[in-house]
């Protein structure tokens, strides 16, 4: 079973996918977006069809005290059209730390500043996939 890692910022949505087998997560692409979700979901759409995914991990950014707050309310909206438009399992995933977590893997690589800047979402996205995966396992 494939799986589609999701991390939905402002301008940004990193994105990740598993191994067939569901079981290791790799960071794929990062789209920019404008809060134009029909853009994101027809990418979502093609990246669905091509690698033949079953299941979406979106991340749902939590307060510490595990209480959702404004961003936490988009990821939602974003999830409610994501269910609208698309027919395969949607999984919320808690992304708390998620991006100091992959900026820490990023950095102990020594991926410099400037390169971090243009992967760090779609390694928060692998982040939150491979959390999901480990946990499930």
């Amino acid at each position: 079973m494939r799986y589609l890692g999701l991390d939905l910022g402002t301008k940004t949505l990193g994105i990740s996918i598993s191994d067939i087998t569901g079981t290791i997560s790799t960071p794929l692409v990062v789209l920019k977006h404008d809060n134009n979700f029909n853009y994101l979901i027809e990418e979502i759409k093609k990246i669905i069809e091509e690698k033949k995914v079953e299941t979406i991990v979106l991340g749902i950014p939590k307060n510490m005290n595990n209480t959702i707050g404004e961003r936490g309310n988009m990821i939602l909206s974003f999830k409610d059209e994501l269910v609208k438009n698309i027919s395969i399992p949607i999984v919320l995933e808690d992304e708390r730390l998620t991006t100091k977590v992959a900026e820490n893997i990023l950095i102990t690589a020594d991926v410099s500043r400037k390169k971090r800047k243009k992967v760090i979402d779609k390694m928060a996205a692998n982040v939150i996939l491979q959390s999901y995966l480990d946990r499930k396992k």
